[in-house]
């Protein structure tokens, strides 16, 4: 193997729980452990979605001078009923707020994302039919509290 790799470890921590981390120190939990809630591998491939298309997408309104205030997206996928249960379609929403966001902007980044940058994209619409919406939101005055 040569050119761009990356490397991960995932090691057992007992039960379905692994802790993973990267080659950075970056750290999570992949599984259930003593009654703690992790997040399943397969949820992981809609986290890695949605992170790769996210930081496009901001990339991308960021360079057409769109002032966005929050963006969040929710992924949904359709796991097939036999082994492999591999996703067979996927939901992709968008949702913006910030301040005079242009629709054709919005919609060039989310297309460019798509169809160019994404690899989470690309790879997981090799098996699953994935769809997107986007909603525009006005400008909040106070974020939401986390």
């Amino acid at each position: 193997m040569v050119g761009n790799i990356r490397e991960v470890v995932a090691e057992w921590q007992g039960e379905s729980a692994f802790f993973g981390r990267n080659q950075t120190g970056g750290c999570v939990q992949i599984g259930s452990l003593n009654g703690a809630p992790g997040v399943s591998p397969m949820e992981f491939l809609l986290l890695g979605l949605a992170g790769c298309t996210g930081s496009d997408v901001v990339s991308i309104l960021e360079k057409k001078r769109q002032k966005l205030q929050r963006f969040e997206i929710r992924v949904r996928g359709l796991r097939r009923e036999t082994h492999p249960k591999i996703y067979t379609e996927i939901e992709v929403l968008y949702r913006l707020w910030g301040e005079a966001l242009e629709t054709e902007a919005v919609e060039q980044a989310i297309r460019l994302s798509k169809e160019k940058y994404c690899s989470a994209s690309a790879m997981l619409g090799a098996a699953a039919s994935i769809r997107s919406e986007y909603e525009i939101n006005p400008q909040e005055d106070s974020l939401p509290q986390m």
